[in-house]
């Protein structure tokens, strides 16, 4: 068994440093607990209501840059991995990213990929990278962000690619508790997964973030969550065997499924089809 953390963090907009010393604190906390993984919020190190793009492109850095090297090599010292949000710096495009740091240093970066209008995603490019199943030790990590959730192609593609656990950091804001409630513990469910998806808390220009912060296991059971808007640390024992055996036996020869055995791709060409 493996223990993963999800830090619901309130994020102070634009100071880059107080958000990594945040996010250093609660590392050495989960740590000292035995997380072997901590998934921090989608934007963690910027924040998130940028006006335009030219106000938010002095808030974003390369990948790996200062923000992944700090925190990897906090990492380094406790033996851990971290996913957290950042805007990434590509030239003169800006994405909405999340980065796996680890004892090893740097080990992925993801772009979202489904931008909704909404604060800093009113101006970032769209992810132009596949979904993609990275290690983080023993776990087989695949990484969203936010909105990515409300698509179940994204999370199937991962499923499929082997994932163990699903992340998503996440800036809920008012009008997302169905997405809390209900679609995370569905993904989880429908792909055979473990789901962590970690949101934010507090006001930001306005917007306020809901918490309700969730660990859900593969037949989609809650393990841990924040039924609050307060910040709070969740936790989870899993199993990643749990989500690598995909055939669930509830009556030996009676009841058996197999969600990914039992799919007929040839029936789904419409799922992919340019409208």
């Amino acid at each position: 068994m493996l223990r993963i953390a999800g830090v619901q963090m309130n994020v102070v907009f634009a100071d880059r440093e107080r958000n990594l010393a945040r996010i250093e604190e609660a590392l050495g906390e989960t740590a000292r607990r035995g997380a072997c993984l901590t998934v921090f919020p989608e934007c963690a190190v910027a924040g998130y209501c940028f006006e335009n793009l030219d106000e938010a492109r002095p808030h974003a850095e390369p990948l790996p840059g200062p923000s992944t090297e700090r925190v990897a090599r906090r990492c380094r010292e406790l033996k851990v991995h971290a996913v957290f949000g950042l805007l990434e710096r590509d030239g003169q495009r800006v994405f909405n990213a999340a980065a796996l740091v680890g004892p090893e240093g740097f080990v992925a970066g993801y772009r979202k990929i489904h931008l909704p209008y909404l604060g800093v995603d009113r101006f970032t490019t769209p992810g132009d990278r596949p979904f993609a199943v990275q290690p983080a030790g023993e776990l087989r990590v695949g990484m969203n962000i936010c909105y990515d959730g409300a698509f179940p192609e994204a999370a199937r593609v991962m499923a499929l690619e082997g994932a163990d656990l699903i992340v998503l950091p996440t800036n809920w804001p008012p009008g997302a508790e169905c997405t809390a409630d209900c679609v995370i513990p569905t993904r989880a469910m429908e792909n055979n997964v473990y789901y962590l998806a970690v949101n934010r808390v507090g006001t930001e220009r306005g917007f306020r973030f809901i918490g309700k912060s969730k660990i859900c296991d593969p037949s989609g059971r809650v393990l841990d969550e924040a039924q609050h808007e307060d910040e709070t640390i969740l936790y989870a024992e899993i199993d990643p065997e749990g989500a690598r055996q995909k055939r669930v036996i509830r009556v030996p020869g009676k009841h058996e499924i197999d969600r990914f055995a039992d799919r007929r791709p040839q029936m789904y060409g419409r799922i992919v089809e340019h409208s």
